[in-house]
């Protein structure tokens, strides 16, 4: 009985695959590659972290595309505002942007 309670939880590794897979998904719809749709999330994530706490777990990321227009949409969960902006994140961002 437990092995099948198990087999339905959320595991770290089932929230990886899921999400990999839903990268794969995006690529497809908007012919961008997986590699890139990971940077770019990895980049909003050091970028916006440096002002808000987020979720990370819980953000979704998707690029929309039609034969016109490309559009980024973002559903970040924050947990809390920074009343100071994180110097040591910060710092790294300001060198990588010079």
């Amino acid at each position: 009985m437990d092995f099948i309670k198990r087999f339905g939880e959320d595991t770290p590794s089932k929230k990886q695959a899921v999400e990999r897979l839903r990268l794969v998904l995006v690529h497809d719809r908007a012919r961008v590659s997986p590699g890139l749709m990971e940077k770019l999330r990895e980049d909003i994530i050091k970028a916006i972290t440096r002002y808000i706490d987020i979720d990370e777990d819980k953000m979704e990321i998707e690029l929309n595309s039609t034969e016109n227009r490309a559009e980024l949409v973002a559903n970040i969960p924050v947990n809390r505002i920074r009343r100071v902006p994180d110097k040591k994140i910060g710092e790294e961002i300001g060198t990588s942007l010079s």
